[in-house]
């Protein structure tokens, strides 16, 4: 877990299937541990295609069926099927001419807070903000994306920082967090 708090989480994501990924994690992860789902992902990434939303977005009612059958990934009908449906609205998404990192970094806040979490218990379970962009991704097909769902993938892909005041890569984060806002406001 040390590992990937210091090398992964919280770290600004910008790739589609990266972004694409995290947000479904994130929904496999409602009710569980994510320590669960972490020890999961080699599963996940191979039997859903490496998470490239083109190859997902063609699966069907037999992969379904042959993903609950599978014990090395969390077997969640709801869950799996969410999966399947954004990878459509990434498809969708694509055909509109529209990034999804562009959608979901238009969330970001543009400041860094005054106010650093100092403890895990200042952290919220969801904003305003992860609220309407839970409701604007359901909107465009999204699914299993409520808002703390979606507070959690903000959280995952760097678009918030969450790293504690006291953490050591919590300057480095948000250093990455505004040149990618940066970037993107190109």
């Amino acid at each position: 877990m040390t590992d990937y708090h210091d090398r992964e989480w919280g770290r600004p994501q910008t790739g589609e299937r990266e972004l694409y990924e995290r947000i479904c994690l994130e929904g496999f992860q409602s009710g569980l541990s994510w320590r669960t789902v972490l020890a999961k992902r080699p599963a996940f990434r191979e039997l859903f295609a490496g998470f490239e939303p083109a190859a997902v977005a063609g699966f069907g009612p037999d992969d379904v069926e042959r993903l609950l059958q599978d014990a090395r990934i969390i077997r969640h009908r709801r869950k799996i099927e969410a999966t399947i449906a954004n990878a459509r609205a990434v498809i969708a998404l694509r055909a509109e001419g529209r990034a999804l990192a562009s959608l979901i970094w238009s969330y970001a806040p543009a400041a860094v807070r005054t106010r650093p979490p100092a403890v895990l218990g200042d952290l919220p379970a969801t904003t305003p903000v992860a609220t309407q962009l839970s409701k604007d991704l359901r909107r465009l097909g999204f699914a299993f994306v409520g808002p703390t769902t979606a507070y959690a993938a903000m959280q995952a892909c760097g678009i918030v920082n969450d790293h504690l005041t006291d953490c050591p890569v919590r300057a480095e984060v948000e250093a990455q967090r505004v040149r990618v806002l940066a970037e993107l406001s190109r």
